[in-house]
């Protein structure tokens, strides 16, 4: 593989308002809309000369939110100050910031739609 494998990410909603609040107030970014026919769609910042994949909140009827078996990992400078968010934000912190060797530190939360994700940092 010439490229990063992961190119772009879907997180499923049932409630876009909530889920939209939730990771703008966690990752403490502004999310995009982006004009898709059936679907609604909010990115996350894209920066096309940047290493990483982004991806979108996505809300679709028959697409179930919660209960995956997919994490989807948000890089952070000190992952335990997003997670420090999660609850006043409506999510459920799962696991606080723990060491993984020399890949760094995550912590895993659930976000306000059911889900979890990963955060990620080196320090």
């Amino acid at each position: 593989m010439k490229a990063n494998p992961v190119g772009w990410f879907e997180i499923y909603v049932q409630d876009m308002p909530r889920a939209k609040a939730f990771y703008e107030a966690v990752l403490g970014g502004v999310l995009q809309n982006l004009e898709s026919p059936g679907i609604e769609m909010w990115a996350f910042p894209m920066h096309d000369t940047e290493t990483g994949a982004s991806g979108a909140l996505v809300k679709m009827d028959g697409c179930p939110s919660g209960g995956n078996s997919t994490v989807v990992y948000f890089s952070c400078t000190d992952c335990a100050v997003e997670a420090s968010r999660v609850a006043g934000s409506g999510g459920q912190v799962f696991k606080e910031k723990f060491s993984i060797g020399p890949y760094g530190f995550i912590a895993l939360v659930v976000d306000t739609e059911g889900n979890m994700i990963g955060l990620h940092s080196m320090q």
